[in-house]
């Protein structure tokens, strides 16, 4: 089998798994910030219990999302060394930025956040927890930088060393992170993150109104949640649709793949659902004509340029990146809609009494999660076959010794550990949500009264 192939699917697999805490960790840190914050100024013995408690999820996370992270740095030298020696110049200056000013910073102060309960005041507990969840953000900001500059490339020139090969040279580092993609794309990312932790405490909260447990912690915990989901959900719905403009200017083969444009040149009606004929280049669905173009131009008659009009060597996979855009989209506008229905229900405290809905919430929690992967997805499918677009082929890129049968033997055994992984995440939290906040958590007067 193809070595490229085998190395993508590796290199997919890994960052598949690890995708699924930083986005948690994120959302938890605003969470936690929120919670110290709101027993600062209320001083309500709730917001220190669910504190306390989100803490040692936001541990659990951290820890493994660190585990599964560190394989993909190896995986650049193993794997990908040919593109690792082309793009070191300006990734070595993104990720030694996220080491300096994310990791050292978030990492530095979790063990107060952790175990700085009896050890320092409230106000400097509560200022490790905003250190630490600024960590989580600017770990972000370099990871988005350093993947943003992949698709839309900025601040560079091309140089060619003594064996006579290319390579990328930074001219201008701040052209480099504020490249034509980096920021609409890491507003959109953190706006997901911070869903991923709102549908996480939702979900929490739900679970022990079902069970009639904790009501107090869970009423809270909710409205907490809640809050957060209304901000993240429809902040993804605006930051999205810039992000896909920014696509539609300066990426127009992916967008045609994403929105099922086959003509070359045409208004673009929106496909809502469908699915997509490769061989005959149709889109078989439900559709609204010209909507698409009203969306990105502001006219309904303008046309957008569609897969015919580009050179089939330099398309993404069509099907696949439709489809993951397009469950995106529609797991982003079910959340949305999930949340309305939570706002609409919280007058009187309707919400903590009906069933429905509370089994909605507490099963939220896969949606965040499931949009995050296919969004991921959608993007780095989207830019095949560049690895830097326009610039290096993915093909070109893979270690020039690298063989498949030795690539196949860690593709197994990287997906037994990172099953193994998640399996223990899931056990781990499972155990922490069923032992639930503790009393200890409460202070001393209150645990009292309790």
């Amino acid at each position: 089998m193809d070595v490229a192939f085998l190395a993508r699917v590796q290199f997919a697999l890994t960052i598949g798994f690890h995708y699924i805490y930083p986005p948690l960790s994120i959302g938890l840190g605003v969470l936690m910030v929120a919670m110290e914050g709101l027993h600062l100024a209320t001083r309500r013995p709730v917001y220190q219990q669910m504190a306390r408690f989100f803490v040692r999820i936001f541990g659990l996370t951290f820890a493994m999302g660190v585990a599964t992270g560190i394989v993909m740095e190896f995986e650049f030298g193993t794997n990908w060394a040919t593109y690792s020696r082309f793009v070191g110049d300006v990734f070595g200056s993104a990720l030694a930025a996220e080491g300096i000013f994310a990791f050292f910073l978030e990492s530095g102060f979790l063990a107060l956040l952790l175990f700085g309960w009896n050890r320092v005041g409230p106000r400097m507990h509560f200022v490790s927890a905003v250190l630490v969840c600024a960590g989580a953000h600017f770990s972000a900001v370099w990871i988005v930088v350093a993947n943003s500059w992949m698709q839309t490339p900025a601040g560079y020139h091309l140089v060619v060393d003594a064996a006579g090969r290319q390579r990328a040279e930074i001219t201008d580092f701040w052209a480099l992170v504020f490249n034509p993609s980096s920021m609409e794309r890491l507003v959109h990312t953190l706006l997901a993150a911070w869903s991923a932790g709102a549908f996480l405490a939702l979900s929490i909260g739900a679970y022990y109104l079902l069970k009639r447990r904790h009501d107090e912690f869970a009423r809270a915990t909710m409205k907490i949640g809640l809050a957060l989901a209304v901000v993240a959900s429809i902040g993804s719905l605006v930051s999205g649709d810039l992000s896909a403009k920014g696509v539609a200017r300066h990426q127009p083969e992916k967008f045609a793949a994403m929105e099922g444009l086959m003509e070359a040149s045409a208004p673009a009606p929106l496909h809502i659902l469908g699915w997509v004929d490769e061989a005959n280049h149709r889109v078989i669905g439900v559709e609204i004509p010209g909507l698409l173009s009203w969306m990105v131009t502001g006219s309904a008659g303008a046309p957008l340029p569609g897969v015919a009009s580009f050179p089939a060597d330099q398309l993404p996979p069509l099907s696949l990146t439709f489809q993951s855009f397009h469950l995106m989209v529609a797991l982003g506008m079910a959340l949305i809609g999930l949340t309305v229905v939570g706002v609409a229900l919280l007058p009187r405290g309707r919400l903590f009494q009906t069933r429905w809905a509370l089994w909605a919430f507490a099963w939220s929690v896969l949606a965040p999660q499931a949009a995050n992967q296919l969004g991921w997805m959608t993007a780095e499918v989207g830019r095949q076959p560049w690895i830097v677009y326009k610039l290096m082929r993915t093909a070109d890129g893979i270690s020039r010794s690298v063989r498949g049968p030795e690539v196949v033997f860690s593709l197994v055994l990287f997906t037994l550990i990172y099953l193994l992984l998640l399996v223990l995440f899931l056990y781990l939290l499972d155990q922490k949500i069923a032992h639930g906040p503790l009393d200890d958590d409460l202070p001393a007067d209150a645990r009292h009264r309790a």
